[in-house]
C-alpha cells in the first residue's frame, strides 16, 4: 500500500488508472443501481458477451470486404443496442421472463462472435482485450470518453429519474399516468447497454459485468430509496477500483481481477451478515 502511494505520484499511469476507477464507478453506479433494483444483473453479461458478436462481425468486414471504417467499437454498439432491444420489446410483448431472453442473448451473441472469430482469416488478439481490459492501460482519451459517458448518464438519469424509478418498481403506477412504460423502460435498456459497450473499451467485459452489479447490490443493503443507493453504489465502487489497485500493485498481480476479488468478498461478506442478523438492512 506504501510503495503505490508513493509511486502514484510518479507515473502518470497510475494516476490515470485511478481516475479511471473514480469516472467508472460514477457510470456503473448508477446504472447498476436500476440494473439491480429491476433485478436484471444478468443482462449486464448478456450485452457484453453479445458485444463478442458485433465486433467479430466488425472485424470479419474489416478484413474480408475491406470496411476499415467498420472498427470493432462500432460493431460493439450495434450489438449491444440490438440485444438491449431484443430483450425489452421480447420481454414486454412476447411475455417471456426476463432472465429467459438474457440467457438466450448472452449464447446466441457469444457464439456469433466465435463463429466470425473462427472465420476471419488470421487471429486478432485485440479482440480478446476487449474481454479482459487492463485499466492500468487507460490513455487519456480514455478518460475523456468515460467523462462524457458520465455526463450522459447524469443528464438522462436526472431528466427521467422518476420515470426509470417508476419503471423500477412499479409499472403500474406508470400505465395509471399515461405513461409509455415500453419507451421508458427500452430507453433504460439502452442506457444500460451504451454503458456496458463505452467501459468495455477501457476496463474489458468482465470488470463491467462486476462493477454494475456488486457495489450497487452491497449498498442495497444500506439503503431505502434509489437515488440512496445510487450514491452509495459510486461510493463503494470508488472503494473497490482503488483499494483493488493498491492492493494489487505491490504483488505484481493484475488489477482487475483483484478489484473484482475485492467488491465480491466486501459483497459477500456484507450479504452473510445481513443473513446472520434475519436479513435485516443495515439502515434505521
Amino acid at each position: 500500500m506504501t510503495e503505490f502511494i508513493g509511486d502514484l505520484a510518479r507515473f502518470p499511469f497510475l494516476q490515470y488508472a485511478l481516475l479511471a476507477g473514480f469516472l467508472v464507478s460514477i457510470a456503473c453506479g448508477i446504472m447498476g443501481s436500476y440494473v439491480v433494483a429491476r433485478r436484471i444483473s444478468y443482462i449486464a453479461g448478456a450485452i457484453a458477451h453479445s458485444v463478442l458478436g458485433g465486433m467479430g462481425a466488425a472485424r470479419y468486414g474489416e478484413v474480408v470486404f475491406g470496411l476499415s471504417w467498420f472498427h470493432p467499437l462500432l460493431g460493439a454498439i450495434a450489438a449491444a443496442l440490438i440485444s438491449a432491444l431484443v430483450i425489452g420489446l421480447v420481454s414486454l410483448r412476447a411475455r417471456e421472463r426476463e432472465d429467459t431472453v438474457i440467457g438466450a442473448v448472452w449464447a446466441i451473441g457469444m457464439a456469433v462472435g466465435i463463429l466470425f472469430i473462427f472465420k476471419t482469416p488470421g487471429y486478432n488478439e485485440n479482440l480478446m482485450s476487449y474481454l479482459f481490459g487492463n485499466i492500468l492501460m487507460v490513455s487519456r482519451e480514455d478518460l475523456w470518453l468515460t467523462a462524457g459517458l458520465n455526463l450522459l448518464i447524469l443528464v438522462t438519469g436526472l431528466v427521467f429519474y422518476r420515470q426509470f424509478l417508476a419503471v423500477c418498481f412499479d409499472e403500474e403506477f406508470v400505465l395509471l399516468r399515461g405513461l409509455k412504460v415500453q419507451a421508458y423502460y427500452l430507453l433504460l435498456l439502452s442506457l444500460i447497454a451504451f454503458t456496458v459497450v463505452l467501459l468495455v473499451s477501457v476496463v474489458g467485459i468482465i470488470m463491467v459485468i462486476a462493477l454494475l452489479t456488486l457495489p450497487a447490490a452491497t449498498a442495497s443493503y444500506f439503503s431505502r430509496r434509489l437515488w440512496h443507493m445510487m450514491g452509495l453504489s459510486v461510493i463503494f465502487s470508488i472503494l473497490f477500483t482503488s483499494g483493488g489497485l493498491a492492493l494489487s500493485y505491490a504483488p505484481g498481480l493484475p488489477a482487475g481481477a483483484t478489484i473484482i476479488i475485492f467488491a465480491g468478498i466486501v459483497y459477500l461478506l456484507v450479504a452473510a451478515v445481513s443473513s446472520a442478523l434475519g436479513g435485516r438492512r443495515f439502515i434505521a
